[in-house]
């Protein structure tokens, strides 16, 4: 109730809840689970560790699930598998 900016990467689905959450708070929604949607054709949808739906209301800003933190994790798995390489490729022990 008084963090400015909360990051749920817990694992567990909608475990934060509106009544957990300041007003105006920026809530990052880091966790991403499978839970049982037997009216959708995959039998499943993705749901995050926060309550979206009632957190959403108090916040000034939330990331969803899926598509918030996620095309920002794979651009840093791309830059740090690049630096990798280049590293690989010009190791810096080795003047250039």
């Amino acid at each position: 109730m008084q963090a400015d900016i909360i990051i749920a990467a817990i694992g567990v689905p909608y475990f934060v809840k509106a009544d957990m959450v300041k007003e105006g708070a920026v809530v990052i929604d880091v966790g991403m689970t499978r839970v049982e949607a037997p009216e959708l054709k995959s039998g499943f949808r993705l749901a995050g560790d926060v309550d979206f739906k009632n957190v959403a209301e108090k916040c000034s800003y939330i990331t969803p699930v899926p598509g918030g933190v996620g095309p920002m994790t794979i651009m840093g798995l791309l830059q740090n598998t690049l630096l990798s390489a280049q590293h690989r490729i010009y190791p810096a022990h080795v003047k250039q």
